[in-house]
């Protein structure tokens, strides 16, 4: 079966690249807003960056093994997976420079200039120097190599400014870190907005600087370090107080192998020689970029935009709504003992959540709050209510997983925080991450206990809520809920076998029932159907199982945001497989699995994707959707998905994306959904103030 598996899969970084370059699609679309095109500039160098510090991590890692192990998608080992991934991102450095320089001069006109030293007026360069002598000289660490003064290390993703030095004939190199405390760039005084940025600075005044020595071969550099602490994403030895082996885990970090260089001009080739021999690289591992490197700034430039500008520079502003199936004067988890709720994220707020967890916290008859938690935003106020739920005598417990990628320092604080007001703090398990999202209150009354249950597909963080789309059930089903009470003590007790009769949980059950309803499926031949969205699809054994399903008849579709290892359209293997791919102002993330049709349908949402790190080496939980209501709207939602015209991009049998061909009228899901939402808002708006209106009618009338 290898061997044909090879036929209609891709490999998952080379597939990874080519989502991004979607990324930059977007930068480059010009009915997308110019600051916001800038922003997808900036999203596009994030991704790499972190694809390189993770994935080009991990890959050398595995090729600096003795035994090498083939991947099983495309037949490479990790070495030729390497080689691979420098052919594809060269040329993606070359477009996101050209669409960077072209968004930027298209800016220019609005006042919006990131200015060289040379293109700067005279007053300007005397503000700029005056800044320069007062708040950047006196807090520079320049140094010197040379045979007494030994090369630094460099700090992962930071800017330093290089240049050759000379000094009685004696040459040296001169290396100038950008203070990580000052701002990236410096807004010049004047109306408009214009600024440039400090690496520029330090390189205009380095005869300041190194004043003793001939100055050359000025540049700028950065260099990536693999941050894969582990390569197999998981696992780590858990013998210490878990918060001190992540606070040494953080720090080691800092300190880890270079995997790439990128500097701002051509390095001579006595410089990049020296830079290959000190980071163990080799010249393929360099890129040179016209483009800052570091563009995190762009987004308090977009701050910035006059209000008199902003309806052209960026997109008009949404405020998540009011949830469609939520009263605003009724208890909530009144409502919710009534029928189940479905909130959708970005579109819908996430407020009634959070005034769940605030009534069960001074509820009388709430006696337990357990909640499983991966991401959480900096400033978390479901973390204010956990603890005045603990401080109001609740029995809270918390399993937070530490290891939540470069959210570590900010999880290992709030854990912190949840144990001094008295919550239970439990952490994730050796060689498996916890990354369900689940919440379980449990109510005592005098016919027992009753559960609420949440269940959603993205983390309990209120900044991303407003910016990722996801979906929130929360529904006061018994057997559900006794499920979550058993999945809560299997966690309290390490037990990562626990079985259940709704819930699917991985790393136990879940990929074995995704791939059982798709078995079911497939036995229906032309009649079965399959529809699932995730983020990504790498997972070997469920991607033969969407093949059989294929060849059976049974018509697939796959709403993949990222990575997508299953070529569709491949024949005699894919043929009935279509793979759609949004990219759009919301990050795509909810999990919707899809299977049948009609009165037979099932469907399921969750925190999983088809990844087999998700379905093997993580906590994930999936949950049935019952509820009528709940099942039609995400039936519509999917539906909205698609049809999407404007933002999807169908995969093809190549593994590169097409944009659809518009037959009819233009679909944009995400617009669809923001439209809908300010329309059901104002109905439910109009509907709350009619009772009132309807009652000073009747004391008219008399």
């Amino acid at each position: 079966m290898d061997g044909e598996l090879l036929k209609y899969t891709q490999n998952r970084e080379l597939s990874w690249l080519k989502f991004n370059k979607r990324v930059l699609e977007e930068a480059k679309d010009p009915d997308v807003p110019l600051m916001e095109r800038m922003k997808f500039v900036a999203i596009f160098t994030s991704n790499l960056d972190e694809f390189f510090m993770i994935r080009v991590g991990s890959l050398y890692d595995m090729a600096s093994m003795k035994v090498q192990t083939t991947d099983k998608r495309s037949g490479m080992i990790a070495q030729q997976q390497l080689d691979r991934i420098y052919e594809a991102v060269a040329p993606l450095y070359k477009e996101r420079d050209k669409t960077y320089a072209e968004i930027k001069k298209k800016l220019n006109p609005y006042g919006i200039c990131g200015l060289s030293f040379k293109e700067l007026q005279d007053p300007e360069k005397k503000y700029v120097k005056k800044y320069f002598k007062d708040q950047i000289l006196p807090v520079l660490s320049p140094q010197i190599v040379d045979a007494n003064h030994p090369f630094p290390h460099l700090l992962n993703k930071e800017i330093y400014v290089v240049a050759s030095l000379k000094q009685d004939n004696k040459k040296m190199m001169g290396i100038v870190p950008v203070p990580q405390y000052i701002s990236e760039i410096l807004f010049l005084p004047g109306h408009d907005i214009r600024y440039i940025r400090m690496e520029k600075i330090l390189m205009e005044y380095l005869e300041v600087i190194f004043d003793k020595y001939e100055v050359s071969d000025k540049n700028y550099i950065c260099v990536t370090r693999n941050a894969d602490i582990s390569p197999d994403d998981e696992s780590l030895d858990i013998n210490d107080d878990f918060r001190v082996l992540m606070k040494k885990t953080l720090s080691k970090r800092r300190r880890m192998a270079v995997v790439r260089l990128e500097t701002a001009n051509p390095l001579p080739e006595s410089m990049e020689t020296y830079f290959c021999e000190k980071f163990h690289i080799t010249p393929k591992q360099i890129f040179r970029t016209k483009m800052p490197l570091k563009l995190s700034y762009i987004f308090s430039v977009a701050e910035k935009v006059p209000e008199h500008l902003r309806r052209t520079l960026v997109y008009e502003p949404f405020s998540p709504q009011k949830a469609a199936m939520v009263e605003d004067e009724t208890s909530i988890m009144k409502q919710i003992r009534r029928k189940d709720i479905l909130l959708s994220y970005p579109y819908e707020s996430m407020e009634p959540f959070l005034k769940l967890l605030k009534e069960a916290g001074a509820d009388p008859s709430v006696v337990t709050i357990k909640i499983t938690i991966y991401r959480l935003a900096k400033k978390a106020r479901l973390v204010e209510y956990l603890c005045a739920a603990a401080e109001n005598g609740k029995e809270v417990t918390v399993l937070i997983e530490l290891r939540a990628r470069f959210d570590e320092q900010n999880n290992i604080e709030w854990s912190e925080r949840l144990e001094e007001a008295g919550c239970r703090v439990i952490y994730g398990f050796e060689n498996y991450k916890v990354h369900s999202k689940i919440c379980l209150i449990t109510c005592k009354t005098r016919n027992g206990y009753q559960y609420i249950t949440q269940v959603g597909t993205g983390n309990y963080n209120e900044k991303t809520a407003a910016m990722y789309t996801d979906v929130c059930l929360m529904t006061a089903d018994q057997e559900i809920g006794q499920d979550a009470a058993v999945f809560f003590q299997n966690m309290s007790m390490g037990n990562l076998r626990g079985t259940y009769r709704h819930l699917i949980v991985s790393p136990n059950t879940l990929k074995k029932k995704v791939l059982e309803l798709i078995e079911e499926e497939t036995k229906k031949g032309t009649n079965g159907r399959i529809i699932m969205k995730m983020n990504s699809v790498t997972d070997v054994e469920f991607i033969e199982k969407i093949s059989m399903a294929s060849r059976a008849g049974v018509e697939v579709d796959l709403l993949v945001r990222g990575i997508c290892c299953i070529l569709p359209g491949i024949k005699g293997y894919t043929d009935h497989v279509r793979v759609t791919s949004i990219v759009g102002r919301f990050l795509e993330h909810p999990r919707i699995f899809i299977f049948g049709r009609g009165s037979s349908e099932k469907m399921y949402i969750g925190s999983a994707d088809m990844m087999t790190r998700n379905t093997e080496k993580r906590v994930e939980v999936a949950c049935p959707v019952y509820d009528p209501e709940v099942r039609e709207r995400l039936n519509h939602m999917i539906q909205v998905m698609l049809e999407d015209n404007v933002k999807a991009r169908a995969l093809d049998s190549s593994g590169n994306y097409r944009k659809k061909e518009q037959t009819g009228q233009p679909v944009d899901a995400q617009e669809v959904f923001m439209q809908e939402a300010v329309q059901e808002a104002a109905r439910v708006k109009k509907q709350t103030k009619r009772p009132f209106l309807d009652f000073l009618l009747r004391i008219f009338r008399r």
